[in-house]
């Protein structure tokens, strides 16, 4: 078994998974390691890319498009590391960075999946941990809700605004963008869940780990560079009607809630 799996999910970001995958082995961790390429039905020469390293990368080619979770799920199922790494390609993440999740999560046997600190390009702070919404979340963050004081209240709530960034803790949940996860961990937890397309199955993920009683921790002690906004969280319902991408949002959100509705806060047994 070997200490770290990585896994990077392309769909035509060929050119960005160039660049991380060159990071990533210049600036290699010091950790038995594997490196798997899932492509969801690209058709952008991403094999060439791969290919074109002298260190072995295995290339998962799907069948088709068939999302976030459906896709990252075909890297899991062959990987063969204790712990599992899956990145964005719009992620900078150094060697250092891994070893220190790797470390913290030696350290930690109760600790399921974890996160790093993420940044702007800029180098400030990406909210990349949050608490878990409820029915207001869609009201406050895409209607003029969100701009009065209680929505801003309960947004800043949402986003641990007042939390200190800057050290370790234990979080609700946290965005999918760069997450490790414990392997033994599956077993009890499972996969990511493939009904959700796009968005939510990483909130669902971690709310999952919760219940199988693996804790979820924010460790800025590592730290990551996130070269991407969340731009389908903000605007208005109306606007998402006239946005595929916001209306996959927002399907998701109904079936994240749908599936957990009247269930309690998993951390509150813990």
């Amino acid at each position: 078994m070997k200490d770290l799996s990585i896994i990077i999910l392309n769909y035509r970001q060929s050119g960005l998974i160039k660049y991380l995958l060159k990071r990533l082995i210049d600036d290699s961790p010091r950790l038995d390691y594997e490196i798997i390429v899932v492509d969801n039905d690209s058709h952008d020469d991403i094999d060439k890319i791969t290919s074109a390293f002298g260190e072995p990368i295995i290339l998962i080619k799907a069948e088709k498009n068939r999302g976030y979770a459906a896709g990252n799920n075909l890297g899991i199922k062959l990987a063969n590391g204790k712990y599992i790494m899956i990145l964005n390609p719009d992620i900078d993440i150094s060697g250092q960075s891994i070893e220190t999740l790797v470390e913290f999560m030696n350290n930690n046997p109760k600790v399921g999946i974890a996160g790093p600190r993420i940044n702007n390009p800029d180098g400030t702070l990406q909210y990349s941990c949050s608490r878990f919404p409820d029915w207001r979340l869609p009201f406050f963050r895409r209607t003029f809700l969100g701009a009065t004081v209680r929505g801003k209240k309960w947004i800043n709530s949402y986003l641990m605004i007042d939390a200190n960034h800057n050290q370790n803790m234990p979080v609700d949940w946290l965005f999918g963008a760069c997450l490790i996860i414990r392997a033994e961990a599956l077993k009890t937890t499972g996969l990511l869940d493939e009904r959700y397309f796009l968005y939510m199955e990483d909130l669902d993920w971690c709310r999952r780990f919760w219940q199988n009683d693996w804790e979820v921790w924010y460790t800025p002690t590592a730290k990551a560079v996130h070269f991407h906004q969340r731009q389908s969280a903000e605007g208005f319902v109306l606007t998402a009607l006239f946005s595929p991408i916001a209306r996959i949002h927002l399907m998701s959100w109904f079936r994240y809630f749908y599936k957990f509705l009247n269930q309690p806060n998993p951390r509150q047994k813990n």
